[in-house]
């Protein structure tokens, strides 16, 4: 399919009781979504990163009660997996949508990668413009905006703490109009990848030692 943009009905998939119920919206109104947005992005992302990206869409396959909060999809240079690995992500809670270049708990060389941002973080600060927001939790809906972020500080919790994340991104509104523009959407997705790539080579340095 062709990807037409993100409306109001997608949002509401996570409104829906019941785990079943909500994984069928999921499948049908949102994946379809993803693998199209993959399609039109992952040649682009692998010349701008120097990898080949593969897409993985979340399949939620260890739920069994309750149903999933968000959904997303990822980029990653791995073709079995992404968790493990710094990756890049779209995803929508019932209230917004996501962006992210992510670093969640289960990489193996987190503190690496922690102490190489650290060794970088006067560049990191640079590169991250002023509306980009960090979540140090995938979990959560929360971000905090990088102009009120204590950057130091974060990468040492993620850094020491097993269970820290660093996620880097962007998030837009349920409402934002530019997610039904799926021409717009796109050509803003792949700005937000090529400002952050710099930082997933970084990060990349400590993953293929």
């Amino acid at each position: 399919m062709v990807f037409k943009g993100f409306i109001k009905k997608d949002f509401q998939t996570f409104k829906i009781n019941g785990l079943d119920e909500r994984m069928d919206a999921i499948r049908q109104r949102i994946q379809p979504k993803f693998q199209a947005i993959g399609d039109a992005l992952i040649d682009d992302l692998s010349t701008t990163t120097g990898n080949d990206m593969h897409v993985h869409i979340a399949q939620h396959a260890r739920r069994t009660v309750n149903p999933p909060n968000d959904t997303w999809m990822a980029f990653c240079h791995n073709k079995r997996g992404y968790k493990q690995h710094p990756h890049f992500q779209i995803g929508l809670f019932d209230d917004h949508l996501f962006i992210w270049l992510a670093f969640i708990y289960e990489l193996p060389s987190k503190t690496e990668i922690a102490e190489t941002f650290l060794d970088h973080i006067d560049e990191i600060d640079k590169t991250i413009p002023n509306n980009y927001v960090v979540s140090l939790d995938h979990t959560k809906k929360e971000a905090t905006n990088i102009k009120d972020l204590d950057l130091k500080k974060s990468l040492e919790r993620f850094q020491n703490v097993k269970k820290a994340e660093f996620l880097i991104g962007r998030h837009f509104a349920s409402d934002d109009p530019l997610l039904k523009d799926s021409k717009a959407f796109l050509k803003e997705v792949k700005s937000t990848f090529e400002t952050l790539t710099p930082i997933y080579k970084l990060s990349m340095r400590e993953v293929i030692k």
